[in-house]
């Protein structure tokens, strides 16, 4: 019997998980037993039962990075860049209040922010593919102008994923728990929640 852990998933698109993954122009790496047809929850199922791959580990936080709405997926990198930045960083970087900003309040102009502050950034700047991201939101360059012109398809998805990725490292020694940590956030999003899940190694973001 499938368990609950991936039912409810409102936000997600009623889409084959394949198809969603490949629209972003990223494919899932792991070999799966179920049709190319699975829903995103019957894919996340069968990644998380392989519990010592991590591989699958990652497979399904790419899942949820192209399946997530655009919003949705930017909080979710947001949330991991700042376990990238440790608990007290000195700064927040101009990408990621950026980010965080156009996330509370959508707009034309917070997008044109998150663009400009990308394109700013250092190379020491962990958090610049979350104002990326925002920049590619819609699939597009960006706003005025630049909306006349298709971005690389997929690009905010798989910064969301890059970003996400990153956190692995850093949220607890063993990756598979700390794959299980940001999935868990994107599942609690995905149900309308804001990506507050309790485990004993997650750090507490400071949205």
């Amino acid at each position: 019997m499938a368990s609950s852990r991936f039912a409810d998933l409102r936000k997600v698109p009623k889409q084959p998980a394949a198809r969603l993954v490949a629209l972003a122009n990223s494919k899932i790496k792991t070999k799966l037993s179920v049709p190319v047809s699975a829903s995103v929850s019957e894919v996340m199922e069968e990644l998380a039962s392989k519990t010592t791959d991590v591989d699958a580990g990652v497979d399904m936080i790419r899942v949820m990075a192209m399946a997530l709405p655009m919003r949705e997926r930017v909080w979710w990198a947001c949330m991991a860049a700042r376990d990238v930045l440790g608990p007290s960083p000195e700064k927040i970087p101009l990408t990621l209040d950026a980010a965080e900003k156009w996330v509370r309040s959508p707009s034309d102009e917070l997008r044109e922010k998150a663009r400009v502050a990308a394109e700013a950034a250092g190379v020491d700047d962990p958090t610049t593919l979350c104002a990326t991201a925002v920049a590619f939101c819609d699939d597009k360059l960006g706003t005025g102008d630049l909306a006349q012109y298709d971005g690389p398809p997929g690009a905010s998805q798989n910064c969301v994923f890059a970003t996400v990725a990153q956190a692995i490292s850093v949220l607890d020694p063993d990756p598979m728990v700390a794959c299980n940590i940001l999935v868990d956030r994107a599942v609690d999003i995905a149900r309308g929640g804001n990506g507050t899940v309790k485990h004993e190694t997650a750090k507490e973001p400071n949205s």
